[in-house]
């Protein structure tokens, strides 16, 4: 099986791709439009601000590219976020492939943002992507916009107020948290990702 990692300029690649290869794969890490497009699973990750991900994909030609990919596709982090139409960061404009708008989120007594550690998410509809996880799996959070939950969502988290932690539309797929960083709930996750057709 091929997979891709797409080079959207995130910072933490190693990780993601050592937890990828602990599965038994060997990820390519690419800019490239045709690898890109002839790989049988995608993910595109993302450690940073939605802004400078969209301009880094926009430089590199590969906003259509991404649109117009039929294999399974699974965002990570920020990667998930890009595959909404807006996130108030940087007011930047995103893939536009799941609906709404990512929000900043709001600190509060007892409630630090950026929502960084561990934190237990609610499975709202079942998918392949979270087969064989417990009720309330704990993951690794680090982020400080959060998506709307929508008819797209698969799963949420509560931070102060709750959100879409893991979502799907069609062949994409996005997990708020990092699946490489969340012991084995998140290597689960990821190996369902690889079976997934």
């Amino acid at each position: 099986m091929t997979l891709a990692i797409i080079d959207s300029g995130g910072a933490n690649i190693s990780s993601v791709m050592h937890a990828l290869r602990r599965l038994g794969t060997d990820p390519v890490f690419t800019a490239d439009a045709e690898t890109i497009r002839s790989a049988e699973r995608v993910i595109l990750p993302g450690v940073g601000a939605a802004g400078a991900a969209m301009s880094r994909l926009g430089e590199l030609d590969l906003l259509e590219c991404i649109r117009g990919l039929k294999q399974p596709v699974l965002g990570i982090c920020l990667g998930m976020q890009l595959l909404f139409e807006k996130s108030e960061e940087d007011d930047a404009n995103c893939l536009g492939i799941i609906p709404g708008t990512l929000t900043k989120m709001k600190p509060s007594t007892g409630v630090r943002v950026p929502h960084m550690g561990w934190n237990t998410t609610t499975t709202v509809s079942d998918d392949p992507l979270l087969a064989g996880l417990p009720a309330q799996p704990w993951f690794y959070f680090v982020h400080s916009y959060c998506a709307p939950i929508g008819a797209s969502t698969l799963a949420t988290c509560h931070h102060g107020e709750p959100f879409a932690a893991v979502v799907r539309q069609g062949n994409f797929r996005g997990a708020q948290f990092h699946p490489e960083r969340s012991a084995q709930c998140g290597a689960r996750l990821l190996a369902n990702f690889l079976e997934i057709k």
